[in-house]
C-alpha cells in the first residue's frame, strides 16, 4: 500500500451473521461466568445463583457477547484476507 488506508472485507460473513453462528457458545460462556461469579460472591454474603437462573439470565446477556465475538472474528477474517 502506498500511503492509503485500504479496508478489506471477505464477502458473505457480516458481524451479525457471525454473531448468530456464535450465539450458543457466547451464551454458554456467559452462563458459566455468571454462575462462577455468584459462587465467588458467596464470600461477601451473597446467595448462590442456581444453574437454571444463570442459564435464564444468559439468554439476553448472550446477545451482546455474541456480537462482540462476531466483531472479533470479523476482524480476524479481515486481517487474514
Amino acid at each position: 500500500m502506498t500511503g492509503e488506508t485500504a479496508t478489506r472485507s471477505a464477502p458473505g460473513w457480516g458481524v451479525w451473521k457471525l454473531a448468530a453462528l456464535l450465539y450458543v457458545f457466547a451464551a454458554a460462556a456467559v452462563a458459566i461466568n455468571l454462575f462462577m461469579l455468584a459462587l465467588l460472591l458467596q464470600a461477601f454474603g451473597f446467595t448462590a445463583l442456581a444453574p437454571v437462573t444463570a442459564l435464564t439470565l444468559a439468554g439476553p446477556l448472550g446477545v451482546p457477547a455474541a456480537w462482540a465475538a462476531g466483531k472479533w472474528v470479523r476482524h480476524l477474517l479481515d486481517e487474514a484476507a
